[in-house]
């Protein structure tokens, strides 16, 4: 079963444009999966968690830095999507019995918002940080959507795919206002 998970894992990483250059390989044990949850699921989840923990940091900057209002309007509301996606998906978690490490995290993926990202944006203000913003918003946006959109085809957990088709909805919405703002 260990094998069976690490191989979808892999598979669906690969999926999603992750790589594990310079990461860790995941040697703890892995604990006991409920049954319906499928390997997509898994990974869906805990790479989920670890995209939207590394933006946060990112939305905290924009109060501060940004120059633009409809700049801080759009992190806000992206914070407080986030903040609820992180809810549901770690209740996912805990119901998948995951372990408490997420192999996922710091991991160099498309999408995923770097500490290097946010030690540079916190030099900036203005129109700099806005652009900067602006794009990491864009890239971790639509690297979510496609992963949503994989979840949706290939997850068989019901919940995790609700979350995902709601997740697909706020992404839409939120590109279309970043495309509007850029």
């Amino acid at each position: 079963m260990k094998a069976i998970a690490r191989i979808l894992l892999s598979g669906a990483l690969a999926l999603a444009g992750c790589t594990t250059a310079g990461a860790d390989p995941v040697t703890s044990p892995t604990p006991t999966i409920a049954s319906h949850f499928g390997g997509t699921d898994l990974a869906w989840i805990e790479i989920n968690i670890a995209m939207n923990e590394e933006l946060l940091p990112l939305l905290d900057l924009v109060p501060q830095r940004s120059g633009r209002p409809d700049v801080q309007a759009m992190a806000q509301q992206t914070k407080t999507f986030t903040d609820a996606e992180l809810t549901a998906l770690r209740e996912l978690h805990d119901q998948a019995g995951l372990p408490k490490e997420n192999p996922h995290k710091n991991m160099p993926m498309p999408g995923m918002v770097t500490s290097d990202q946010v030690t540079k944006a916190a030099k900036l203000a203005g129109k700099e940080f806005d652009t900067l913003v602006l794009k990491a918003l864009q890239e971790h946006l639509e690297q979510s959507e496609k992963l949503a959109g994989s979840e949706d085809r290939s997850g068989v957990e019901p919940q995790t795919r609700a979350l995902a088709l709601q997740i697909i909805r706020t992404r839409h919405a939120a590109l279309s206002s970043i495309k509007e703002a850029s």
